[in-house]
């Protein structure tokens, strides 16, 4: 009944995102709403996972088979957006450094469902900002298969000059930190 109160502001998004974080136990509820995927509630449901996710990523984390189970689904723009940036806040925290609660939880078969899932959204016809996040979530699962790397850098090359400028702006930075990890790897092996 809730989410018949969530709208596009931020203050509504925030409001709900605030109530379930002191109320974790609803984030099972919320997912399940969000893999309602034909009913206009999975976009409200997953604007404030996408808040309570931004604010603490740990949320999600007993959940991350029940979400893995279901981002595939999720097809509609108004929720592919804010699941992408869920995949991002979970891979910058899985990313950062070994000792975070991600890198305990997260199994390979996230990742690779997120990897796939991922770049299904980069191949499919998505707005910009859900490819930008798809890109960047696949930036970062690179930097542990590099063979997402190689393949993300062909996608780019494929799809660069029929992008928005948005998307070429991302497309950029993607190649220059790709470019940037090679060369430390790079400088890494001639100092072993």
């Amino acid at each position: 009944k809730e989410l018949d109160y969530v709208n596009h502001s931020r203050e509504k998004r925030l409001h709900y995102a605030n109530l379930l974080l002191t109320q974790p136990d609803l984030f099972p509820e919320v997912l399940e709403i969000i893999f309602l995927v034909d009913d206009p509630k999975s976009d409200r449901a997953a604007w404030i996972a996408e808040f309570a996710c931004k604010e603490d990523i740990s949320i999600l984390l007993p959940h991350l088979d029940q979400f893995c189970k279901g981002i595939s689904t999720v097809y509609r723009d108004p929720a592919v957006r804010p699941v992408a940036k869920i995949c991002q806040y979970l891979m910058v925290d899985y990313f950062k450094n070994e000792g975070t609660l991600s890198r305990k939880r997260v199994q390979n078969s996230h990742l690779k469902t997120i990897t796939e899932t991922c770049f299904d959204w980069c191949i499919t016809d998505q707005k910009v900002a859900a490819v930008a996040s798809s890109m960047h979530n696949l930036y970062l699962l690179g930097r542990k298969d590099k063979w997402i790397h190689e393949e993300l850098l062909q996608l780019i090359d494929a799809n660069y000059e029929n992008g928005s400028a948005a998307l070429k702006a991302k497309s950029r930075h993607v190649i220059k930190w790709i470019n940037r990890d090679r060369k430390k790897e790079a400088k890494s092996a001639v100092n072993k």
